[in-house]
């Protein structure tokens, strides 16, 4: 009674399988484990010199020291926690996998639950080193910033999340000649975002669909936190509930196009 109960509903064992083989696959490639590394540390010396350089011939990046560290770190985590979660599903298509795994019983919720977990995992690989060498190297604290620093990366990783589901539900739908858009999506995000400048400099217009992303609350509640010193509750509330609607949205999309690809033969083609 028990395995069927566990058959009908969501299956922590499968969900703990497919966890098990993305770490398997991450942990016996040392390239992987370098990229991982490799990107998020270059970025936070990068931009940390120059948030230093900024500081020393601007009396407002003297004042507001961090902000420019904190958007790349939080950035990163939204990128990071994107790519985090298409590459383990790219990782399927490459190996023309999809196909076996839909016949399996492993329900599509249990394959996007998976993901989630495992995009995790990558995250924590890049970006606690990064936020140690921003430590080292420049001082920022981002650990410093308490509970607040939760309620970031909660609505960031939701937001990505909501991402990779949609671009993986394209890719699952058109093949791989889609692939680009997995790496190009969010930075066309980036932008309206306002990762590094505030929501106030953009065109009226622009800033309507600014507002219309979580992203932009975030970016927004970190440099009133450091800049004021504080914590703006209400744009972390207005970022959770636009979230909830995109995530929603996003499995929606998913489940959609993976019915679609299965009407058009798009598993059994191997992602071409």
């Amino acid at each position: 009674m028990s395995e069927l109960s566990l058959h009908r509903g969501i299956s922590v064992r499968r969900i703990g399988a497919m966890i098990l083989r993305y770490w398997y696959l991450l942990m016996s490639s040392w390239p992987r484990l370098l990229e991982l590394l490799y990107w998020p540390a270059l970025q936070v010396i990068t931009w940390g010199f120059l948030q230093i350089y900024i500081a020393e011939n601007a009396n407002f990046f003297a004042r507001a020291g961090g902000t420019l560290i904190g958007a790349v770190i939080l950035w990163d985590i939204l990128f990071r926690g994107q790519l985090g979660f298409s590459i383990s599903f790219l990782e399927e298509m490459w190996a023309r996998n999809i196909g076996n795994l839909m016949m399996s019983p492993l329900r599509p919720i249990e394959f996007l639950l998976s993901l989630m977990i495992m995009s995790l995992i990558r995250l924590a690989i890049g970006i606690i080193p990064m936020t140690l060498l921003a430590l080292f190297l420049f001082h920022f604290n981002v650990y410093g910033l308490g509970l607040p620093l939760i309620a970031f990366f909660c609505n960031l990783i939701f937001t990505s999340w909501s991402v990779g589901i949609f671009v993986s539900g394209l890719v699952l739908r058109n093949g791989l000649g889609a692939e680009s858009i997995v790496w190009t999506l969010m930075f066309a995000i980036l932008p309206l975002a306002c990762v590094y400048y505030p929501a106030s400099v953009l065109p009226v217009w622009l800033q309507y669909v600014a507002w219309a992303l979580p992203p932009t609350y975030v970016f927004e509640g970190m440099r009133a936190l450091l800049i004021e010193s504080t914590f703006r509750t209400d744009l972390m509330l207005d970022a959770l509930a636009i979230n909830a609607a995109l995530l929603v949205a996003s499995f929606g999309a998913f489940l959609a196009l993976l019915r679609s690809a299965k009407k058009n033969g798009s598993l059994l083609s191997g992602g071409e």
